[in-house]
């Protein structure tokens, strides 16, 4: 069903679309610490499934490109999902999988093989890109903290992560968001972005939030699994921005058959 280069062409494609006047009011999210198990480190990482009807991209087949369909979607369940791939990958162990509501379709759990991180991953309906977008800065912040149960531990996501990570369309592109996310504690958060030119739309709402970015982009992308999943493997040995960038880069340039140049010139870290 893939090819990198005809992916590649789609990502870059979806990145050009009109930006509306839309503005968001929400309440801010103001919900109370709630105990959990800090000796487990999370990530949680926020997916807008891929989405033709309601999302501002060039569409891509319409199989993959089905946002309320978790399964097939380019995003989610096609190889290079985030699902499938981690599902895969030797490094994590699936620990389980359910149906949240009809904002959040579906939330995978993974354990690492060997260390005591855990990986949430939230599959958004394509329609709700908005509120992917949303939660993700207000988690960002500290502004959205929650926890989930998982076998007998209780597991902070949301702002109660130490890394957040946004996948997919850039929204961002085509809507704004009304609110501010100011950091609520002094708790430092890390964040992954991977959607196109994800650093100069994504900074003025992160800005006042103390977030540190480990990985964000410059330039239009490919938002595949497995970018993400090597960076996490220097994150999880503790190695520095600029070691995580560089897994990165070189993933995004072995899968993308791209030069390692060209893939540190897309990916960036830090402000």
């Amino acid at each position: 069903m893939r090819t990198g280069y005809f992916i590649l062409l789609i990502a870059l494609l979806s990145c050009f679309s009109p930006c509306s006047s839309q503005v968001c009011n929400t309440e801010e999210a103001t919900e109370e610490s709630i105990p959990f198990d800090t000796l487990a480190k999370t990530i949680h990482v926020y997916v807008a499934l891929c989405d033709n009807t309601y999302q501002g991209i060039v569409p891509v087949p319409e199989k993959i490109g089905n946002g309320q369909d978790p399964m097939n979607n380019l995003y989610w369940g096609c190889p290079y999902g985030i699902r499938t791939y981690f599902k895969k990958s030797p490094e994590w162990i699936f620990v389980k999988s359910s149906k949240i509501n009809s904002v959040i379709l579906e939330r995978v759990v993974f354990k690492h093989a060997t260390k005591d991180y855990y990986l949430i991953a939230d599959a958004y309906n394509g329609k709700e890109i908005k509120q992917c977008t949303i939660d993700f800065l207000s988690g960002c912040s500290g502004l959205k903290q929650d926890t989930i149960h998982v076998k007998n531990r209780i597991l902070g996501i949301g702002g109660n992560a130490g890394l957040l990570s946004y996948i997919g369309h850039d929204g961002l592109m085509d809507f704004r968001i009304g609110e501010s996310f100011h950091k609520k504690d002094d708790k430092v958060r890390n964040c992954i972005i991977l959607a196109c030119i994800s650093k100069s739309y994504f900074s003025p709402h992160l800005k006042n939030t103390g977030v540190n970015p480990l990985v964000w982009t410059t330039g239009l992308m490919c938002p595949e699994a497995y970018t993400l999943h090597d960076a996490l493997t220097g994150y999880i040995n503790n190695e520095s921005n600029e070691a995580i960038r560089t897994r990165a880069a070189q993933a995004y340039s072995k899968y993308q058959k791209c030069s390692e140049k060209a893939a540190r010139g897309l990916l960036v870290t830090g402000w």
